[in-house]
């Protein structure tokens, strides 16, 4: 299930979606005395993360991780760490707590059964998930040409996945569809003419494994919204 909120301008919808975020997590917090958040890389989010990170929020009871990252060292300009760091984690929310997916230098099993174990403990349900998406329909590193796409969108399937895209560079570790499902408010935040198009040819075809967005946009029991600007 979607639903599709269009912006004239993208700075109105980084505003937008930094006051709807803050709102939810700063509910959460009340509610449960904790909160947390996963957000995706890429040059999209930059002006959300720095609308979102001026807001006055507990941030010390918020927490915020990745949806993905790809295993590069974090001062790398390609490392998803770093762009929360230098955009998110600043002003407001330098108080807040980050959830590092990446730990030592190769992504061995020992160290994804320790994400797996904090991930479940510390993160899930995620209270808020932000997507991104990339021109042939992944999310996260979900890739549509990948060797574990079916694992990933298993819905059985362990929380972080490793990952090996063929269509990309870089091994990864991601959240599987599995975990993020599980979110209780998600969105999908792009922009651009080609990625609207690249939405639409998501929304008229069923094959999850062929655009792996189309698992977030189908679901009955996942309401995705959208926001779009040019």
């Amino acid at each position: 299930m979607y639903q599709i909120n269009e912006f004239e301008q993208r700075e109105l919808l980084d505003v937008a979606l930094a006051d709807k975020v803050a709102a939810i997590l700063t509910a959460a917090v009340e509610s449960k005395g904790k909160a947390s958040i996963a957000v995706s890389g890429g040059s999209t989010p930059k002006g959300f993360f720095q609308a979102l990170s001026k807001k006055k929020l507990a941030w010390q009871a918020i927490t915020i991780t990745l949806a993905d990252e790809r295993w590069v060292d974090i001062t790398s300009s390609d490392s998803n760490t770093k762009l929360v760091h230098e955009n998110l984690l600043q002003n407001e929310a330098v108080n807040a707590n980050f959830f590092h997916l990446k730990q030592g230098d190769s992504l061995n099993t020992e160290i994804l059964a320790d994400l797996n174990l904090a991930a479940n403990q510390q993160l899930l349900p995620l209270d808020v998930l932000i997507l991104g998406m990339g021109e042939d329909g992944h999310t996260a590193s979900l890739f549509p040409c990948s060797d574990e796409i079916t694992q990933c969108l298993a819905t059985d399937s362990a929380a972080l996945i490793k990952v090996t895209p063929k269509s990309a560079p870089y091994q990864r570790i991601s959240f599987s569809f599995a975990a993020l499902s599980q979110s209780k408010n998600t969105f999908l935040h792009i922009s651009g003419a080609s990625k609207k198009q690249v939405l639409a040819t998501a929304i008229a075809g069923q094959e999850c494994r062929e655009m792996p967005i189309r698992a977030f946009l189908q679901a009955p029991d996942v309401n995705t919204q959208v926001y779009w600007a040019l």
